[in-house]
């Protein structure tokens, strides 16, 4: 394994180099350097609060040192279910208070009896291969992204009905864009943490990174993977030191009235909802919606399951259905819809809640061993893949895991946990 993984990053290396090297690149990186050293330097900079802004934030144990802790799936999956109009049905109830069980003993419980001794022996990869590797994903993302807008003739952002001519087969690779930023980001924090940059030029370099993610996933008119980047952005620099405990607060503040202004005033202009209506209401039907969805798919998968692993595996592709589509098929008999079934919805159709509780217990088992790694080693690789899949652990707490891009995510961080945990027992 070793070996494949040497001669894979060689070439990767190989091609960041000749990029690097190229004029083009030489160029931007020059004007970049430029746009750095007056981002540094400048006079406005001393204008904007520093780290110990609101400092009664950092006196709260909770929010310092556990606002990213796997628990949080937790807390915003019970504030998404209290958003809902109508009450839960009693079994679905059930199958939620299993799910949220099974979770918090994988997340919080199993870890503690593991990597208890020889943590400072974790796997570590050399930062010249992470960059590169975050690199050559971010030029192919920015690849498919020209050839996405040429395929329908437009950018979707100003053309919102092409949007639905987007072929997922080019516009997945430019989802590539989420990890290699991630990578980047960790590649960044570990100069950083090696003094060779300052925390303005880290500071700089993720905001540059977030506006290339902006650029591109916005014109094609994406929302979640937008919110994925920015919460890549915000972990990695939390965990880092780069981005301070009082600018998360009120980032996420900022980002929840952004979604309830953003909802309600689309909704106005498709006449979905009046001026006089509650500007929560938007999120409180769509959660109404999913939660709904949920309830027929726990009714549907009992306590065994019903399609045993289909639906998970409609998310390779190539199956003729994909696992939101699916999910229409078997609640409405329409498969020209695609439905979010929340993060257990797959879970409880294919196993039942037996599935439940061995799927929600083995999530938080792995963001449980991935916390514990960052808590102790503070290593800039693993606060990157732990940043990675909590990012999309929150996000599926609506949308589900089911993309096979999240899915190899999640499957690359849970081999590299496991050589940590074989390497520790060593």
């Amino acid at each position: 394994m070793s070996m494949i993984y040497s001669a894979l990053t060689s070439i990767i290396n190989k091609i960041s180099d000749e990029f690097h090297r190229s004029f083009l690149f030489t160029t931007i990186f020059s004007i970049l350097g430029f746009i750095e050293d007056a981002w540094v330097n400048s006079f406005f900079k001393k204008f904007y609060p520093d780290k110990h802004f609101l400092g009664f934030l950092n006196k709260n144990t909770i929010l310092k040192n556990h606002i990213f802790n796997p628990l949080i799936v937790l807390f915003l999956f019970a504030m998404f279910l209290l958003l809902s109009l109508n009450r839960l049905s009693q079994s679905l109830t059930v199958t939620l208070f299993i799910a949220f069980v099974a979770f918090f003993i994988g997340s919080a419980i199993l870890p503690r009896y593991l990597l208890n001794k020889n943590i400072d022996k974790i796997v570590n990869f050399n930062k010249r291969d992470i960059y590169s590797i975050g690199f050559c994903l971010m030029l192919v993302s920015i690849v498919f992204f020209f050839v996405s807008i040429a395929t329908v003739g437009g950018i979707p952002l100003l053309k919102p009905s092409i949007r639905y001519l987007l072929k997922p087969v080019f516009t997945m690779p430019v989802f590539l864009i989420i990890p290699g930023t991630c990578l980047v980001a960790s590649s960044y924090l570990k100069d950083h943490q090696d003094e060779k940059i300052t925390r303005s030029q880290a500071r700089f370099r993720f905001i540059f990174l977030l506006a290339i993610d902006c650029s591109l996933l916005l014109l094609l008119g994406y929302r979640t993977p937008l919110l994925a980047a920015f919460l890549i952005i915000i972990i990695i620099g939390f965990y880092g030191n780069i981005v301070s405990l009082w600018e998360v607060v009120i980032g996420a503040l900022l980002g929840i009235c952004a979604i309830i202004g953003i909802g309600y005033f689309r909704s106005l202009g498709e006449l979905t909802i009046t001026s006089s209506t509650n500007p929560f209401y938007t999120l409180q039907s769509r959660a109404d919606f999913t939660l709904h969805v949920l309830d027929l798919l726990d009714f549907i998968g009992g306590n065994f399951g019903l399609t045993h692993g289909k639906l998970l595996a409609s998310s390779i592709p190539g199956s003729e259905l994909g696992p939101r589509m699916m999910v229409g098929k078997l609640i409405a008999w329409r498969t020209e819809v695609t439905v979010t079934p929340t993060l257990i919805g797959q879970m409880v159709v294919d196993f039942g809640k037996v599935g439940v509780a061995v799927e929600m217990c083995f999530l938080g088992f792995i963001l449980g061993i991935g916390f514990k790694i960052v808590q102790i080693t503070k290593n800039y690789f693993y606060i990157g893949i732990y940043s990675l899949i909590l990012t999309y652990s929150i996000l599926g707490i609506e949308t589900g895991i089911l993309d096979i891009q999240v899915l190899l995510y999640f499957a690359i961080a849970i081999f590299i946990y496991i050589l940590n945990i074989k390497k520790s027992l060593n």
